[in-house]
């Protein structure tokens, strides 16, 4: 059994409040985007393409959309879930050292992409495969990534450049980290807990989950 391997998978963590700031080494940024370019895709395809976002006024500008999406969401939420929320950060755009937008071409190896022609998202699939070999590569580069998912797909479309067609899965904020939390930062503020294995394991067939005395 590889220790390392599942150590550095327990200590993955989805980072905001701790980017240092701090550049990256090339060579540790080759390693990691390597990693990611060596995910399985369906077909071969390979339909990601990553976009590294140094500029600060990208970022900013960003960020600032990033903001008012978070405030359509809270505006949303009532009483506690409100309170707990607002003690939340959501993002890292401005501290981390970059971002890293992975994007999504369904054209990529199209018309005949070997196994998607019954499963539409599976070269879907495949971006998020590369954004969590990224993730890990990262995590073993002693990098934090945080997923920023408070946008508009049209919004960072056109704040990029990325053509019609393409989709923007994810803005990643990279860089050097103080720290990774042992904790989730959802599960220490509250928002959620993680949920046993017991609980997402099936023998044969789907079994409803109990939602438990009414």
């Amino acid at each position: 059994m590889n220790d390392e391997f599942y150590e550095i998978l327990h200590r993955r963590r989805d980072v905001r409040g701790e980017f240092t700031g701090e550049p990256i080494e090339d060579a540790a940024l080759t390693r990691v985007l390597e990693a990611a370019h060596a995910a399985p895709s369906v077909g071969l395809s390979q339909p990601w393409d990553f976009v590294l976002v140094r500029d600060r006024g990208t970022r900013e500008a960003f960020a600032e959309h990033v903001r008012a999406e978070r405030d359509v969401f809270a505006a949303t939420l009532a009483g506690e879930r409100a309170d707990t929320f607002s003690r939340i950060k959501i993002e890292g755009i401005r501290e981390s050292t970059l971002g890293v937008v992975v994007t999504y071409d369904a054209g990529r190896g199209a018309p005949a992409v070997l196994g998607r022609h019954a499963i539409a998202d599976a070269g879907l699939y495949s971006v998020c495969l590369a954004i969590q070999n990224l993730w890990l590569a990262a995590t073993a580069e002693g990098l934090g990534v945080g997923w920023v998912s408070f946008y508009r797909e049209p919004f960072l479309a056109g704040l990029l450049g990325i053509p019609a067609g393409i989709r923007p899965v994810a803005w990643l904020c990279v860089g050097p980290v103080t720290q990774l939390a042992e904790v989730p930062d959802l599960e220490r503020h509250g928002w959620r807990s993680r949920a046993p294995l017991a609980e997402a394991v099936h023998h044969e067939r789907f079994t409803p989950r109990s939602e438990g005395p009414a």
